[in-house]
């Protein structure tokens, strides 16, 4: 039987700050708990989200916190997310030709490549000109 786990993961342009969630599901149920986790986290910040159009991300059960606003990136333009390329640098650090025993060992090495994440490297993996034009515009 084969077991997954999803990883739900925010970066904050402007700073590098991070929060990264494991979750059992890919799901609106599991979109709801790392919305509320976030929000949760920073609860003084208002927060814009950039996502892609998952249809767990438009369901009408999405229950978005009022420090979040969503902005959805084009139909099919996983360039444009931002949060992709940390997706690339946490599989180029931690599960590039490599296999895993035990899922509790894929587990294990993501939250150990997650925790050695730089913020100045987050920072600079996520910056794109439009992402910050969101922030002058709101």
């Amino acid at each position: 039987m084969r077991e997954y786990r999803y990883c739900y993961g925010v970066v904050d342009a402007q700073t590098g700050d991070s929060f990264f969630l494991i979750a059992v599901g890919c799901n609106t149920e599991w979109t709801n708990e790392f919305l509320r986790q976030v929000s949760q986290a920073y609860p003084d910040d208002y927060i814009l989200l950039v996502m892609d159009n998952a249809i767990w991300h438009k369901s009408s059960t999405l229950e978005i916190p009022s420090n979040i606003d969503l902005a959805f990136i084009p139909p099919y333009t996983p360039e444009m997310n931002p949060i992709e390329q940390v997706w690339k640098e946490i599989r180029k650090r931690g599960f590039k030709n490599k296999a895993f025993p035990t899922l509790e060992a894929v587990i294990d090495k993501l939250q150990e490549v997650i925790q050695g994440l730089e913020k100045n490297v987050l920072k600079s993996t996520v910056s794109r000109q439009w992402t910050r034009l969101l922030f002058e515009y709101n």
